[in-house]
């Protein structure tokens, strides 16, 4: 598969990551043997970016993969390790506590701690805040930052859906550069083409990455608002694109994604071997400046 290197010179990574989100399904046996293979498709393909979250599976993921990487000794070395956190669900810790996001210095630490034990790694090679906290003190959190570099559990740093604005305000006071800015990225929501999000990973030499980026597609988006109609022209350009390429629909969304120059990476986060092999296809499909134009031009119904 295809590299890039995250950032301007951080880790070497597959072009398309791998999302553990759903990596622990219902917990049943039969979950737990999907996901196994999953992973072990993933990285058989090429794949070496997992990406995690504290609150995936309220941590059961985090455990699944640290189950994996200790049956496959030797595998950590050759792979980027993400994990998430700033999301706090109700009534975590105490009865009546409100869902909010927290990105003091005191919870980043702790949960950094705790998805290091669930991965059984001693540290992370990336760290990304999952929302932006409207009461983070952004001092506050860069002195996080300087505290688990210096310790050793995290090796670089990123963000999650944060605007421009937010990006600027935390480089302003970090001692280390944001090497990702993760946000949703799809046939549906477009919108990172023209809030800057997209031109500001380019100009500071930040990596996007795609959040659902089937949304729209294999499945609805997040608050969907696009019309029967906008909807069947999608899917009428993607089937029309995908016969002349010769391959599965969903390559072409991918390539769509990978084709701007931001050189963004779609996060996939599917448990079928299948998807996997196609996702990691699309990386080389030779997806042209046309086609793009055609399928964004499908969706508007008309070019703006």
């Amino acid at each position: 598969m295809n590299t890039i290197t995250i950032g301007r010179d951080g880790p070497t990574s597959s072009r398309i990551v791998h999302g553990c989100m759903r990596l622990s399904g219902d917990g049943s046996r039969e979950a737990h043997r999907k996901a196994m293979t999953a992973l072990e498709t993933a990285v058989e393909s090429g794949i070496n970016h997992f990406d995690h979250a504290d609150i995936y599976g309220n941590g059961s993921c985090e455990m699944l993969f640290g189950e994996f990487l200790t049956s496959n000794p030797g595998l950590r070395d050759n792979l980027i390790i993400t994990s998430k956190c700033g999301i706090r669900s109700s009534d975590m810790p105490q009865k009546g506590d409100p869902r909010r996001y927290d990105l003091s210095a005191s919870h980043i630490i702790n949960s950094v701690d705790g998805s290091l034990r669930r991965l059984r790694i001693e540290r992370l090679d990336i760290l990304l805040l999952h929302r932006p906290d409207h009461l983070m003190d952004p001092g506050e959190t860069a002195g996080a930052f300087e505290r688990l570099h210096n310790a050793g559990k995290v090796s670089h740093f990123g963000v999650s859906n944060f605007s421009t604005s937010q990006v600027n305000m935390l480089l302003k006071y970090s001692s280390y550069p944001l090497l990702i800015n993760q946000v949703e990225f799809n046939i549906h929501r477009i919108s990172p083409l023209n809030d800057g999000i997209l031109d500001q990973c380019i100009e500071k030499d930040i990596s996007p990455q795609s959040w659902c980026p089937m949304g729209g597609v294999a499945y609805p988006a997040w608050g969907n608002t696009l019309t029967e109609h906008q909807t069947g022209l999608i899917h009428a350009e993607l089937e029309a694109q995908a016969e002349r390429y010769e391959c599965d629909k969903s390559m072409i969304i991918l390539a769509w994604i990978l084709r701007h120059p931001a050189r963004i990476l779609p996060i996939t986060g599917t448990m079928s071997p299948d998807r996997i092999r196609n996702a990691v296809n699309s990386v080389d499909l030779p997806y042209s400046r046309n086609d793009w134009y055609s399928l964004l031009d499908a969706r508007a119904g008309s070019l703006p």
